[in-house]
């Protein structure tokens, strides 16, 4: 009777803390959405970086979540081509900016696919489609009276391509033993400049963007409470123009040729171009979700709502803001010779190894710190040993000499077993919501942390009721390891599954592995665990793909 009640009880919906999960995704989750999720388009002073690719995977992520839970989504990503620093660039190397930018901008391109980015749109800011919508978001401005033509006096950094108050900057003895002013938050020089630009009524929407912060935009929480302070002082209008004959590599004003329009302004609408903004058809766009670095911050959550609010266009639904990498704790610099490249690693560490490591170790609410021993430990811990032993483990052809998803036998569950099957199962079965959670929130390290931590639950589990052993039992030992071994397979199709926007080589090798179709590959469809709650499980006597031999290959020791 006591194992009739309590395998009853196995085959209904898990209660952890009193609330019920199933293994489906909620309603609020699989919302269909016509959403855009951006990276800032980068600077081609310089050739990409780690801070780059950190903030392309994040977005890639929430991309490919996205799609895994049903909704629809466009990823932009791209690079900004005008300013001073990129014709100062050009002029160094003999090469016209044009020439140069499209250089830089495909080794943009070339790390961005080597590392599996699923963009669906790649923005240049010298392209004709998006001077076309800088032009006609100018138009819009002006028409609104929030463009006029002024004095501009005050700080420049061209370093940053920044405008800052007197309180944003100090100063500072050079080298050589110069006084000179510097930015606060990035240290580069700054100089005095007092000229007549256009200008942007930016303090006269101050009470807007407060108003749209207060619907808390931002994730880390952490970044809201620092732009909320911004906005405490005082905002005065920003230039938004400089004279052609300084700068001439940047877009024309359209009413008045002598001025290009600030590169800031530029760059920000890229964000309408990709949602085709150029384009008769275009009508206010979605949900907008972008992906920054904390050091354009200013730009993103003051300057851009304020910008759309000017132009009566929705501001971002949500601004998701990541800190930056060190390398062996030193701020990475071309001087320090301690800049690491995203192809070399790539090379060591392979395409999901690299993507693992950062979107593991990344948290965005505080500065990382890259060094290849914290790469090796992680990767070998978690990917080789864990993840990879454990789908070694149960494919076995020694312990599934059938090479497939076995049946489960609730009546074959020993007393001995329960509890931990009853715990396993609990933490299993609240898994995607656990993940969902962290990943909305912009925590992928924690979902990933959530994962391994699941992943080694399992392997204890296995462990412990040794299948190896139960295979060469009697009739109720074999019912029992073959219910151990769909429970172990199923927990890796949703490890597999849950893996795929983080590590899709990764997750696709285990999916392949388990042969489970393209079709189950989804969140949306996904029904795990659906034997062991009473319902029909379309996996139990489906074979298994082909050996892959190691999932993640043991990383060599660091000499």
């Amino acid at each position: 009777m006591w194992l009739q009640r309590n395998l009853r009880e196995l085959c209904m919906p898990i209660r952890i803390n009193s609330v019920p999960f199933t293994t489906r995704i909620s309603n609020e989750m699989l919302q269909p959405h016509s959403h855009i999720i951006t990276t800032p388009i980068f600077y081609v002073n310089a050739a990409p970086h780690l801070g780059h690719v950190y903030s392309v995977l994040q977005a890639d992520v929430q991309h490919r979540y996205s799609m895994l839970c049903g909704k629809k989504t466009t990823f932009s990503t791209g690079t900004d081509e005008h300013g001073m620093k990129v014709q100062q660039a050009a002029t160094v190397l003999g090469s016209n900016p044009y020439t140069f930018c499209t250089a830089v901008s495909q080794q943009f391109r070339t790390v961005f696919d080597v590392l599996g980015i699923a963009y669906t749109d790649f923005v240049r800011s010298s392209e004709l489609r998006h001077v076309q919508a800088v032009s006609n978001f100018w138009l819009t401005l002006e028409e609104k009276g929030y463009i006029y033509k002024g004095i501009y006096r005050g700080w420049y950094c061209i370093s940053d391509e920044a405008f800052l108050s007197e309180g944003q900057t100090m100063e500072k003895t050079d080298p050589e033993g110069n006084k000179i002013r510097i930015s606060v938050e990035s240290g580069h020089q700054v100089h005095w400049m007092s000229e007549e630009n256009y200008m942007f009524r930016l303090s006269s929407l101050r009470p807007l963007v407060l108003r749209w912060l207060q619907s808390e935009p931002l994730r880390p929480f952490h970044f809201h409470r620092v732009v909320h302070q911004w906005l405490e002082d005082e905002l005065p209008d920003l230039s938004v123009s400089r004279h052609r004959n300084r700068l001439a590599w940047g877009i024309p004003v359209p009413s008045d040729p002598s001025h290009v329009i600030y590169v800031w302004l530029d760059a920000l609408v890229n964000y309408l171009t990709a949602a085709g903004y150029s384009e008769p058809h275009f009508v206010p766009w979605g949900p907008s979700t972008h992906v920054l670095g904390k050091d354009i911050l200013r730009f993103h959550a003051i300057y851009w709502p304020a910008f759309l609010l000017a132009a009566g266009l929705p501001p971002p639904r949500a601004l998701l803001v990541h800190s930056h990498w060190t390398c062996g704790g030193v701020k990475m610099s071309k001087s320090l010779h301690n800049v690491v490249d995203p192809i070399e690693c790539m090379k060591r560490y392979t395409r999901d190894g690299l993507r693992y490591f950062l979107l593991r170790n990344g948290a965005p609410e505080r500065d990382c710190d890259f060094n290849h021993f914290a790469v090796h430990t992680l990767l070998n811990s978690e990917l080789a040993d864990s993840l990879g032993g454990l789908l070694n483990r149960c494919a076995a052809q020694a312990i599934n000499p059938k090479q497939h998803f076995p049946h489960y036998h609730p009546a074959s569950v020993p007393s001995s077993a329960y509890d931990q099957l009853q715990n396993l199962l609990g933490s299993l079965l609240e898994l995607p919501t656990v993940v969902h959670h962290w990943v909305e929130s912009f925590h992928v390290n924690k979902a990933l942390e959530a994962i391994d931590a699941r992943v080694r639950d399992t392997n204890a589990f296995f462990q412990s009721q040794a299948p190896w052993k139960l295979v060469k039992g009697d009739e109720k030992d074999v019912a029992w390891g073959n219910s151990v071994l769909y429970l172990t397979l199923e927990a890796m199709r949703l490890y597999g599954t849950l893996l795929q926007p983080a590590v899709p080589g990764l997750a696709k090798a285990i999916l392949d592995r388990l042969g489970v179709s393209p079709v189950h590959r989804t969140l949306k469809d996904g029904h795990f665990f659906n034997a062991v709650l009473g319902l029909n499980c379309f996996f139990q006597g489906q074979s298994l793909g082909p050996d892959i031999g190691l999932l993640f290959p043991r990383l060599e020791k660091i000499l």
